[in-house]
C-alpha cells in the first residue's frame, strides 16, 4: 500500500510554528512601541492574519497523526484570512476593528485550545497541562480586548500585544506537543481492491 505523503504536514507544521514566533515578535513590538501608526499596526497584521489562516487550513487537511491541533482550523483560518483582509483593506480603523475582532477570536480560540489539551489529556500526552492553563489565561486576555480596557490608544495597542504573544505561545505549546509527523504513515481509507487481495492471500 502506498504511503501518504508527509509534505503537507510538515508544511502545516512549520508554517504554524514560524506564524506563532511572528505572533509572539508581532505582539512585541506593539507592547515596546505602543505609538505605533495605525496604518503600520493594521497593515503588518492584517497580513500576518493572512497568513496565518492560510497556514490553519493547510493544517486541517493535511491529516496529522493525532488530528488534535488542526480540527478546528479550517472554519477558524477562514475566520482569521478574512479579517486579515479587513484590516488591510480599512487599516485607518483597525484600533476598533482589531480589538473588538481579535478580542473575540483569540477568545474563541482558547475555548479550541482548552478542547485540544482536553482531548490531549485522553492520548496520553503529557503537556497537556501547559496547553490548558495557556488557553486560560490567552483566553483572559481575549476577553478584556473585548471590553476594552482603558481610553488611551497606546494602552488598548500593549494590551493586543500581550494578547499576541499569548496566542503565539498557545499555538506554538499546540504544534509541538500535540503535532506528530511519522514517515510510514497509511492513508485513512483502504483501497478495497487492496483489501479484498489481501484477504484473499490470508486465506492461501
Amino acid at each position: 500500500m502506498k504511503m501518504r505523503s508527509i509534505a503537507p504536514m510538515r508544511i502545516a507544521k512549520t508554517g504554524y510554528v514560524v506564524m506563532s514566533l511572528i505572533f509572539c515578535l508581532l505582539g512585541i513590538g506593539f507592547i515596546l512601541h505602543a505609538d505605533i501608526g495605525t496604518k503600520l499596526m493594521g497593515t503588518l497584521l492584517g497580513i500576518a492574519l493572512i497568513v496565518f489562516g492560510i497556514v490553519k487550513i493547510i493544517g486541517y487537511f493535511s491529516k496529522d497523526l493525532f488530528r488534535l491541533a488542526f480540527q478546528y482550523d479550517l472554519e477558524f483560518g477562514s475566520i482569521l484570512a478574512v479579517l486579515g483582509i479587513a484590516v488591510l483593506v480599512h487599516p485607518l480603523h483597525a484600533v476598533s476593528l482589531i480589538l473588538i475582532a481579535m478580542g473575540v477570536l483569540i477568545m474563541a480560540d482558547a475555548f479550541f485550545k482548552l478542547r485540544i489539551a482536553k482531548d490531549a489529556k485522553v492520548f496520553g500526552i503529557r503537556d497537556w497541562w501547559f496547553i490548558f492553563g495557556t488557553a486560560v489565561v490567552t483566553g483572559i486576555f481575549g476577553l478584556l480586548l473585548m471590553f476594552r480596557p482603558g481610553s488611551s490608544a497606546e494602552v488598548l495597542v500593549t494590551f493586543l500585544g500581550i494578547a499576541l504573544v499569548l496566542e503565539g505561545i498557545l499555538n506554538l505549546a499546540v504544534a509541538i506537543c500535540t503535532v506528530k509527523i511519522i514517515k510510514n504513515q497509511y492513508p485513512d481509507h483502504i483501497d478495497p481492491e487492496y483489501d479484498d487481495i489481501s484477504w484473499k492471500g490470508d486465506r492461501k
